[in-house]
């Protein structure tokens, strides 16, 4: 019987952990991270969703009409604003989960 109460027990906790998730994944939709790239030639910012919010490019950038260099700026500043926003999503599920590593949660 209290294998029983401790398995509910459980069972209620994983599921508060559940709801302090989703609405973790909810707030996360509006926080933003910005990231740079070429001196700030072109800016990202990105949701903790990981979609690309916006893109900045600098007029200048363009000018020189060297596009091999303004595609690496634009994948450098994306890849950077996808990785500061794993990050950022990281640190807010330690905090949930008091700072344990769960495999699949970022």
């Amino acid at each position: 019987m209290a294998g029983k109460k401790m398995f509910g027990g459980m069972m209620k906790q994983a599921q508060e952990l559940q709801a302090k998730m989703a609405k973790l994944q909810e707030e996360a939709a509006e926080k933003t991270t910005e990231a740079t790239s070429g001196g700030g030639m072109v800016t990202v910012v990105v949701n903790g969703r990981q979609q690309v919010l916006s893109i900045k490019i600098d007029p200048e950038v363009v000018k020189t009409e060297d596009l091999d260099m303004l595609q690496d700026l634009v994948l450098a500043a994306v890849n950077e604003g996808l990785r500061k926003s794993q990050e950022a999503m990281a640190d807010e599920m330690k905090g949930l989960t008091g700072g344990l590593n769960i495999p699949g949660l970022f």
